[in-house]
């Protein structure tokens, strides 16, 4: 029998029964032009679209070598449910490039715990992205500081925000909490690197993007060098701002670096997204909004982008305005990937491929649509990389899914 839950075709309906964890996979031709993209399939790691376990959101992966064995894929997750509501950061690993993953077990140090002077009041951590810091052999899962009363997200009472992080050691064991320190009252309402993508130098230095603001000031982003010993880390320098005043302003940067470029995308209110390059990861040029490679800009709502990136070419993944979501929450399905012109700072159009396709009616069912929109990219192999998506019905007691999306390369990554 299979579960009865609105808006699911048999696909769906057969996952959420626990027929089928991995369907067979939905694959798209690439168009001449994005050739390095050979096809891309879908798999569906956990389900609860029947309502009777949990909705795992917020699945960012990295990959861990190890000695005489393939790479250990590991991936930090959490619960949501409801919007902004998020349980304590778990983690969970596969051995077998993302084919079989351990249950999610909580990290300590990224739980929850009571605020003093706020009776009621509880700190938690989201928005985890961890890197695997090669030189210190180390992973660093970087979020922020997140306040709930109750079963909400205290949208009356979040104090001042943060990042936080946590360090797992070669043998596995995690440190204690830790915040990352940056004195400047530019940022003393927020200051942040939520789920942004992140860049490793050789030496080990890190580069990051903040997203910050005082008071109801709209927040800005500037770049950020930091030093990372494999225990603290440590701002060092704090480029230029680039500024927008439109709603919250610039929000959740990230960034890539691509043929000795850094490359900066921003999430914003005014219907946009905006992109943005630099020579040393500091010092950016003035942002544009992202545009296809005629002109036409994308209408894109509060939704974050994210880069992918293989050695021969620049791809976004992101959100956008069609026919087929005109009703869905913020258009955030389908997850789109196009080409990049990393000269023109510009997207391919005839590259567009879907990475994940909405399911549903966004026009006539859009609320039985789930969303998507809080992802990750990672370079697994030179053969393949991935884009990690929770998805979830806000409507239907969070029920959702959590999704992993391969991207087949034609040829070999050489930034693996």
């Amino acid at each position: 029998m299979l579960p009865d839950v609105p808006g699911l075709n048999r696909r769906e309906a057969l996952v959420a029964g626990g027929l089928a964890l991995c369907w067979p996979a939905w694959s798209s031709a690439a168009p001449a032009a994005s050739r390095l993209i050979d096809a891309i399939e879908q798999q569906t790691l956990w389900s609860n679209l029947d309502g009777k376990s949990l909705t795992w959101f917020h699945p960012r992966a990295c990959m861990v070598p190890r000695a005489d064995q393939a790479p250990l894929a590991l991936m930090t997750l959490q619960e949501i449910a409801g919007s902004d509501y998020f349980g304590p950061v778990h983690w969970t690993s596969s051995a077998d490039a993302g084919r079989t993953w351990t249950p999610p077990a909580p990290i300590a140090a990224l739980g929850r715990f009571p605020v003093d002077g706020h009776e009621g009041l509880q700190q938690g951590v989201c928005d985890v992205v961890p890197e695997y810091h090669a030189v210190t052999n180390t992973v660093l899962a970087l979020g922020h500081i997140v306040f709930y009363r109750g079963k909400h997200f205290d949208s009356k009472e979040q104090l001042a925000r943060y990042p936080l992080y946590a360090v797992r050691q070669a043998d596995g064991t995690w440190s204690d909490r830790k915040r990352l320190v940056w004195d400047d009252p530019r940022g003393s309402f927020i200051y942040s690197n939520n789920c942004g993508q992140r860049v490793v130098l050789p030496n080990g230095d890190i580069l990051l993007a903040f997203t910050f603001g005082s008071g109801n000031a709209a927040r800005s982003v500037a770049g950020v060098h930091c030093k990372f010993n494999g225990q603290e880390l440590t701002v060092q320098e704090v480029g230029p701002a680039l500024e927008h005043q439109k709603g919250r302003g610039l929000l959740e940067p990230s960034i890539t670096r691509f043929q000795d470029r850094v490359y900066l995308t921003i999430r914003a209110e005014d219907n946009r997204g905006y992109v943005s390059v630099s020579d040393d990861g500091l010092n950016y040029q003035e942002k544009r909004a992202w545009t296809w490679d005629n002109g036409e800009p994308l209408t894109m709502s509060t939704t974050q982008q994210h880069w992918l990136t293989h050695s021969d070419g620049l791809f976004l993944v992101y959100t956008r305005k069609d026919a087929s979501n005109a009703n869905v929450i913020r258009w955030r399905a389908p997850l789109y990937v196009a080409q990049v012109d990393p000269e023109k700072l510009v997207l391919i159009r005839e590259t567009e491929q879907v990475v994940h396709p909405l399911v549903g009616d966004g026009v006539k069912q859009p609320n039985d649509v789930p969303l998507m929109g809080n992802f990750h990219v990672t370079n697994v192999s030179p053969q393949e990389s991935w884009v990690t998506v929770g998805s979830w019905l806000p409507r239907h007691q969070a029920r959702g899914a959590t999704h992993l999306g391969r991207i087949r390369w034609s040829r070999p990554n050489e930034l693996v």
